[in-house]
């Protein structure tokens, strides 16, 4: 393949993620990550400060998803009901990535300074939630305890999603049901 080839960015994903899964992330380097994609180590590092950035870039499209979801669920919501609006709507990024996802999450899982760093993009994730429950008036502990379940429900759905064989499950259906369960085992039902 060569370097003029449109979607640089998503190559270089693809293949750090098959190298990570073969070899191991410690072992596999940013210019085979960018031999397997045809392009230059130059060309990885354009993209990619490091290779860990391959697995959590800076530039998180989720946290922005997020917000902008929050800022539309009307005001009367429930400060968890408009976490869970914002959660099932972000889902739709994730919708055409289920096997990126999948073989993301297996080479996390392989190694614990990654499963460390996936930790802290989780605790970012449920700040940056607070935060925007925070600005719609929603004050603390409600707007942490409501941003922390959010996320902690989003975990639980995603594990599910990820590795429940098939296409047949529906991410933002999962997140729902993620929280109704909740609320049952907080309620007692």
């Amino acid at each position: 393949m060569g370097r003029w080839k449109p979607d640089a960015r998503g190559r270089l994903e693809q293949a750090a993620l098959e190298l990570y899964g073969e070899r191991g992330f410690e072992q596999a380097t940013a210019k085979e990550i960018a031999e397997r994609a045809g392009l230059t180590e130059r060309t990885f590092f354009r993209h990619f400060a490091d290779k860990r950035e391959v697995l959590f870039p800076h530039a998180n499209p989720l946290h922005e998803s997020l917000v902008t979801a929050l800022d539309t669920v009307p005001d009367a919501a429930a400060p968890i009901e408009a976490v869970a609006a914002a959660l099932e709507s972000a889902c739709a990024l994730f919708t055409e990535r289920r096997e990126l996802a999948r073989q993301r999450q297996a080479v996390i899982a392989a190694n614990t300074e990654l499963q460390e760093r996936e930790l802290i993009k989780l605790a970012s994730l449920a700040s940056t939630l607070a935060e925007a429950l925070r600005r719609r008036g929603v004050t603390d502990p409600a707007a942490i305890l409501a941003a922390e379940v959010g996320i902690a429900a989003f975990k639980v759905a995603f594990g599910r999603w990820i590795s429940e064989p098939g296409d047949q499950q529906d991410l933002s259906h999962l997140v729902r049901e993620s929280l109704e369960e909740l609320k049952a085992v907080i309620i007692g039902k």
